[in-house]
């Protein structure tokens, strides 16, 4: 650099007024109205734009940079020097170099907050690819186990998003106001303050709410136990269009989300959606059903702690998983790993959620559990991977109060046994005149072999798969009833020996359609 650090004789004269923290501010514009400069001037040689795009390595370099103020931590490059270089001859008086400054800074106004991006020394390897994709009008669901800094992904991408989009405002909730002060509120400000910020954010307490000085948008926190104070809400200008639901799983359910989502997300514009949690072991928990769901927009991410660098954990947050993971496994799962493990009751634990392509299957297997009212028709229609153990569900339907006429019409317009050569279909015989309705109106049904022991004989083969894979949008009712299919207990919550007989419509017909699977000897 042509030009030494300014001695404080030369701080004093007029054209050095400004004050460290303004220094510094320029000295940030600069690099980023150097940064954009380079990126616009097509005239440079591309062994120029690599030498001004190289890393400073210069141990004396990086000092003269910080004692301009500028952030050397992030790594910087020659760009920077350049920048600096420009600004020491205009706090020299060089007026060339003076417009040449004011060009710059002039330039980084006008770009105004739009470029702002997480630095890549925040984001976690876990969440690089959907950082690059959060897109607005989005709802982004992220669940793992403890320390896998989720909670910290969303906090930083929260202040990214509303410094892209000054007229927009956020609101982070808990189902519990009470413990917002130590959880979210306080990942709010660790992020602000991981991104170096916290001179341009006020924070207060009552109410709850922390501001940004420059722009005066407000990122607000409310707890759901009074959803009325989520309705209050009305931002200064603009729009709240970011929403953050930690612990989501601790809501009332589905029901609960919509509302919450329907008081705070109006107003027009692009809107953010983020929900947080810790899987529960339970499957049957709501938020683990609602993930398997299809909804539009929506991305499910799941990550755990060794995902994070160690370095951001701590010794003794390794030391302790580890330390679990050998004692107690399940428990490492789910409270590290985030799986969900079960709560000990589950009939099945053996369940998976995927789309399913029915035509790579030569044989299907059809079965049927009559029913009339509270207990449902119920019809699944399966395909078998011997060599790999696994069942997969592709097709239901479930009716109430719906006559043999109908149903029969609801299974022929599914163009089911049309090939019989290739299809079984097989039905409860408790009710031999719908079995033989069937046949005789021409789909040949073949009633269930029943007889001591073969409900169990059957549930265990099905427990004995690699899985049994259901088509979550094909089959919504089949999914529910086998990942909600529990043991029952007694009164110390134990299991009870023996697989109950009730809400199990779905799971009989699963039974029946493979009946000629699981009776052959060695299956």
């Amino acid at each position: 650099m042509a030009r030494h650090a300014l001695t404080d004789e030369e701080r004093k004269r007029g054209a050095l007024s400004q004050s460290r923290d303004e220094a510094v501010r320029n000295g940030r514009k600069g690099g980023v109205a150097m940064g954009e400069a380079k990126r616009q001037a097509k005239t440079l040689s591309s062994i120029a734009s690599q030498i001004a795009a190289a890393p400073i390595t210069n141990k004396k370099n990086l000092k003269q940079l910080e004692t301009l103020g500028v952030d050397t931590a992030e790594g910087v490059t020659n760009n920077a020097l350049i920048s600096a270089g420009v600004y020491m001859a205009a706090a020299s008086g060089d007026m060339k170099a003076v417009e040449k400054w004011e060009e710059w800074t002039e330039a980084s106004s006008a770009a105004g907050e739009s470029s702002f991006e997480l630095p890549a020394r925040c984001i976690g390897k876990a969440f690089v690819d959907l950082n690059r994709h959060i897109e607005p009008n989005g709802s982004y669901i992220l669940n793992g186990g403890r320390g896998s800094t989720k909670s910290s992904f969303v906090s930083l991408k929260i202040i990214e998003t509303l410094r892209r989009n000054p007229e927009m405002h956020a609101c982070v909730c808990r189902k519990v106001g009470g413990t917002m002060r130590d959880s979210v509120y306080a990942q709010i400000k660790w992020a602000i303050h991981e991104l170096r910020q916290d001179s341009r954010y006020s924070c207060k307490v009552s109410p709850m709410e922390i501001t940004d000085n420059v722009t005066g948008q407000i990122i607000y926190f409310r707890g759901l136990d009074d959803e009325t104070k989520i309705k209050s809400i009305k931002p200064p200008f603009g729009a709240i269009g970011i929403l953050w639901v930690e612990e989501a799983d601790q809501m009332d359910g589905a029901e609960q989300l919509r509302s919450v989502r329907q008081s705070v997300l109006r107003g027009g514009g692009d809107t953010y959606e983020f929900m947080s949690y810790n899987p529960p072991a339970a499957a049957r928990n709501w938020m683990n059903r609602f993930v398997l769901e299809p909804h539009p927009n929506t991305v499910v991410h799941h990550s755990c702690y060794l995902d994070a660098p160690p370095e951001w954990l701590g010794e003794r947050f390794l030391q302790d998983a580890e330390a679990l993971k050998e004692n107690n496994e399940i428990a490492y799962k789910h409270e590290y790993l985030g799986e969900v493990t079960g709560c000990g009751k589950e009939v099945f634990t053996n369940i998976r959620a995927e789309k399913i392509d029915p035509a790579k299957f030569e044989r299907k297997y059809h079965g049927i559990d009559w029913g009339w009212y509270p207990d449902p028709f119920a019809f699944v229609t399966c395909g078998y991977d011997s060599a790999r153990k696994t069942l997969y569900v592709f097709d239901e339907i479930k009716a109430n109060r719906t006559r043999n006429e109908d149903t029969f019409k609801m299974l022929q317009d599914r163009h089911v046994m049309e090939n019989p050569e290739t299809e079984r279909l097989t039905a409860d015989s408790a009710e031999p005149k719908s079995c033989t309705d069937f046949t005789v109106w021409g789909i040949k049904c073949l009633p269930a072999i029943k007889g001591p022991n073969s409900v169990a004989q059957g549930i265990k083969w099905l427990q004995s798969l690699t899985a049994i894979v259901i088509d979550p949008v094909k089959c919504p009712n089949t999914l529910k009833e086998l990942t909600e299919y529990e043991y029952d207990a007694d009164k110390n919550g134990d299991p009870l020996p023996g697989y109950p007989d009730h809400d199990n419509h779905f799971c009989d017909a699963i039974r029946y359609s493979c009946e000629l699977i699981w009776r052959k000897a060695g299956n």
